[in-house]
């Protein structure tokens, strides 16, 4: 009886405190009438944040016809289809740009990921990464300066931010509230092609802020980080024990992906500060940072598996092969006595090397779904992108292209079939998922893949330099190819007969620079002066 009585008392209890709770709500406090209690702990380096109280822009955005004609134009003659692509892209993206709304707080125009209304960084920091090609049009990197605006006092940005509003969709100690860390990546990619010291002063103090709040509020004791499948970017891909939520919990897990990222934002955020004369702000992080890289090899290598896994809270591995353990290569972390057998798990057709290459679940994986399942093995723009760029760190070139091409190609199959692209795509066949015109992260695939990997053209504008790495016997090139803050080029590789005879170049350029050409069979570095040269 006295069990029966307690239980009763107890669901009694229960179901005042769910009333009480929900009048709470509704008046919109939480204790006897006193509003929520302020919880931030306020970063100093907030209030050197210019994008907070910054002036609106209210200016429009210009329409793709308008701007088609100071667009960078590729010409591939034999791959009419791929150029078709381009342009398309292109046509989308403009589409997408926006006004600000001067309700939602929102200070600069900005290209929409075109997904639910909101604005998200992980889609952003990557539509900004081929937005940067048409600066001279539209700023694209300012579409990142609506998140930066919406800064918290203690350095919190939101990943997802209401374009009605500029309401926050999370509250900001929920697992999926922000991530991934990656607006530094985007913001040093804006820096190589353009140099621009202004905006890197504007932005460090912001990212550095961001950064804290990050070490502050998202790390495990051992320094590891931890986030979700929506806070990560991988919504439903399976990576933790069965009674956690694979979108919306932690599940107590040291995450790969999360762990890597904060290597290589701190190490940017480390070359940025050398670049603005900021070192001693850094120098925190550099230990930490060092302290990470350890860590993670120490305890989430499988030196069986040759792998890198997420680590469970007893300190078991995870056998989930996910393309989550790339950003290691991005981040520099992987030791030079492991490169070799982590790099060949891209090459192995058991695991990512399929029909499209590269899935963000290995093949062997009982999750692996040959139709895409989401991040459950489908191919998607943005973590190739991560990839590309992390075997070039690293010297891979030569793969770096099989992957460009092989992933181009099936984009641009896909593309020539539907007219469109896709937010993702299947990894054993020719086939786009879920969203259509999705420009988006995918318009990566024409812009940057094509100007990047397979044309091989990549620059470092604060070094001068460029990097022209030729790959195709056919003859292509790019016309109005901007570079820095005032440059404009014309690159004209001819055709050859074989991938080792040394590619015959002709360029046309308004300022000099460093031209380091690379073939199959050597290379040559050149400095030329403005007017037209040939290589």
């Amino acid at each position: 009886m006295m069990k029966i009585n307690m239980r009763n008392s107890k669901i009694l209890r229960t179901a005042e405190l769910i009333a009480f709770s929900l009048i709470i709500n509704l008046w919109g406090f939480t204790c006897f009438g006193q509003p929520y209690a302020d919880t931030h702990v306020k970063n100093k380096l907030v209030e050197l944040n210019p994008y907070i109280g910054k002036a609106i822009d209210t200016s429009l955005p210009p329409a793709f016809v308008e701007a088609k004609e100071r667009l960078p134009e590729p010409f591939w003659n034999v791959r009419p289809d791929v150029i078709k692509c381009y342009w398309r892209a292109w046509e989308i993206a403009f589409s997408n740009l926006k006004q600000v709304n001067k309700s939602s707080g929102f200070v600069s125009p900005f290209i929409d990921p075109a997904f639910n209304g909101n604005i998200f960084m992980w889609d952003c920091s990557f539509m900004t990464m081929y937005g940067k090609y048409a600066k001279s049009v539209f700023n694209f990197q300012n579409t990142l300066n609506n998140f930066y605006a919406k800064q918290h006092s203690d350095g919190f940005i939101c990943r997802e931010i209401r374009e009605s509003d500029g309401s926050d969709c999370f509250e900001r100690f929920d697992p999926s509230s922000t991530g991934p860390n990656i607006m530094p990546w985007s913001e040093w990619e804006y820096f190589l092609n353009y140099n621009d010291t202004d905006r890197l002063k504007n932005v460090f103090p912001v990212l550095l802020a961001y950064y804290e709040w990050f070490y502050t509020y998202r790390s495990w004791p051992d320094g590891t980080y931890y986030s979700s499948g929506w806070g990560c970017g991988m919504d439903n891909q399976h990576r933790m024990a069965k009674n956690f939520n694979a979108a919306w919990s932690h599940g107590f897990l040291s995450w790969i992906d999360t762990s890597f990222q904060e290597v290589y934002s701190a190490k940017i955020l480390i070359e940025m500060a050398k670049v603005l004369g900021r070192e001693n702000d850094v120098v925190d992080i550099k230990n930490q940072t060092d302290k990470l890289s350890s860590q993670i090899n120490n305890y989430m290598w499988d030196e069986k598996e040759k792998y890198y896994f997420d680590r469970f809270k007893n300190g078991d591995l995870s056998k989930t092969k996910s393309i989550a353990s790339y950003w290691g290569l991005l981040a520099g972390a992987v030791p030079e006595n492991r490169i070799n057998d982590f790099v060949k798990h891209l090459q192995d057709t058991s695991m990512f090397a399929r029909k499209h290459m590269v899935p963000t679940l290995s093949a062997d994986d009982a999750n692996f779904n040959p139709d895409g399942g989401y991040w459950n093995g489908a191919v998607w723009a943005p973590t190739n992108y991560m990839v590309l760029r992390g075997l070039t760190k690293y010297g891979f070139d030569p793969l770096a292209y099989q992957i460009a091409i092989n992933h181009l190609n099936n984009v641009v199959e896909v593309f020539d079939k539907t007219n469109t692209f896709w937010e993702n795509y299947a990894p054993d066949k020719a086939q786009g998922n879920d969203h259509s015109n999705f420009v988006g992260w995918t318009g990566l695939v024409p812009i940057n893949v094509l100007f990047e990997y397979v044309f091989g053209i990549r620059p470092n504008v604060p070094n001068n330099e460029l990097i022209i790495d030729v790959n195709l016997t056919d003859e292509y090139g790019i016309n109005k190819y901007p570079y820095g803050k005032s440059g404009l080029l014309d690159i004209h590789c001819m055709k050859r007969n074989n991938v080792t005879k040394k590619p015959i170049l002709k360029i046309q350029t308004n300022v000099p620079l460093k031209i380091i050409l690379k073939w199959r069979g050597g290379e040559l570095v050149k400095n030329i002066t403005p007017g037209n040269t040939i290589l």
